[in-house]
């Protein structure tokens, strides 16, 4: 596919490498430094997901109109300072719950923005069949990433703390701007974008699309209950059953290496029983295994029940995201494919952070582990939007 291509992957893998080292960091230090509670480790990823949400509302046609090389490279050079600035304020002994707030909005929306440009610049870079096979390749280096990363993350927590993780979180950032500085060749911009706010134009048209709907839809459900629980396994985990850090690493380090595997899978699968039927019946597992987080007890044999649940989950999800990617690209023309991606992030960090709140507080007047089973029973439903008639390449 290039020595392009190579560069943007190069970049992508330095910077997944550095965010899943830093997995769980901002939740660890809101508990382990800053002694929040459970419903403020929710509000803290919920907030952050929300406002930058809504500060990246606009970015569609801007990012559309722009150069994407360029772009990117600004925006890991603002994850790179706003990320930074965390350890900086923590030497200081001036690190606090606000700030990681700020942290998480500024970086949250620098991310919409970078997924949305390198998004539209790989349908630029690579065609046709390809597309899948490079999607896999993305998928298959993030899990690569989850699951050295948070084992990784964890040993160094343990030596010197969890803001450490935060300044190799901004140290990739800083990398991924220097591999996308070395891509050579033509770019991509629109000559005109619509006036009105991308989110309008990207609604308009997945709306438009049956197909694009219902994987929309779907898509935001899915990861938005899975998100919700993503702060409250880390109260109950690090909290209620005590886990070190290093086992909270390992414990979602190891599944990931079934992303790999499944994201390795993907185009061999989707080439023999066609990328359809490989998406309804990898679309409804991913939605099944969740629920047997509901098992998760204290000491050995409730880390056993984590890797195992989390291992299945995402080898479904290795095998269904790559083909999500492509039939979204595929179906999405080259002048609209920013402003369908900004509204896809945006749609979804909305819903995330509304249940993020919704699921802290249940955990509140409930139990963090009730809260995860509601979600898992949830996660049931949402395969009903994947029916077979769907028309899915």
């Amino acid at each position: 596919m290039g020595r392009s291509f190579g560069w943007l992957w190069s970049a992508y893998a330095v910077s997944t490498y550095g965010t899943w080292i830093a997995f769980g960091a901002f939740p660890l230090i809101a508990v382990q430094v800053l002694h929040s509670t459970a419903f403020a480790v929710s509000l803290l990823e919920a907030a952050g997901l929300a406002v930058a949400a809504v500060v990246a509302f606009p970015l569609g046609p801007w990012v559309e109109r722009r150069a994407k090389r360029p772009l990117m490279i600004v925006m890991d050079l603002v994850r790179f300072l706003a990320m930074a600035s965390v350890p900086v304020s923590y030497f200081q002994g001036s690190l606090s719950f606000g700030q990681l707030l700020v942290v998480s909005v500024v970086s949250g929306t620098a991310s919409i923005a970078f997924t949305a440009a390198s998004g539209a610049y790989v349908k630029h870079l690579v065609h046709g069949d390809r597309l899948l096979v490079a999607n896999g390749r993305f998928e298959g280096t993030s899990w690569v990433a989850t699951a050295a990363g948070p084992p990784l993350g964890g040993a160094l927590v343990g030596l010197l703390g969890p803001v450490v993780t935060v300044l190799a979180n901004a140290l990739s950032y800083l990398l991924s701007a220097l591999g996308i500085l070395c891509i050579r060749g033509s770019d991509v911009a629109a000559r005109e974008a619509s006036r009105q706010p991308g989110f309008f134009v990207g609604w308009r048209f997945i709306l438009g699309d049956r197909v694009l709907r219902r994987l929309f839809l779907n898509s935001i459900l899915v990861s938005g209950l899975i998100m919700a629980t993503v702060p409250l396994l880390s109260v109950l985990l690090l909290g209620e059953y005590g886990f070190p850090a290093w086992q909270y690493g390992l414990a979602f380090g190891v599944p990931a290496l079934g992303g790999f595997v499944g994201a390795r899978l993907s185009p061999r699968l989707s080439a023999r029983y066609g990328r359809h039927r490989v998406m309804i019946v990898s679309g409804w597992l991913r939605s099944s295994f969740p629920l047997g987080l509901a098992l998760v007890r204290p000491g050995v044999a409730g880390l056993l029940t984590v890797i195992v649940v989390e291992g299945l989950l995402i080898t479904c999800m290795g095998v269904y995201n790559p083909i999500l990617a492509t039939e979204r690209l595929q179906r999405t023309p080259a002048d609209r494919v920013t402003q369908v991606l900004t509204t896809w992030s945006v749609s979804s960090k909305l819903l995330q952070a509304a249940l993020m709140v919704i699921w802290g507080g249940l955990a509140t007047l409930t139990s963090p582990l009730a809260a995860i089973t509601l979600s898992g029973l949830f996660l049931l439903a949402t395969p009903l939007l994947l029916r077979t008639d769907s028309g899915a390449a």
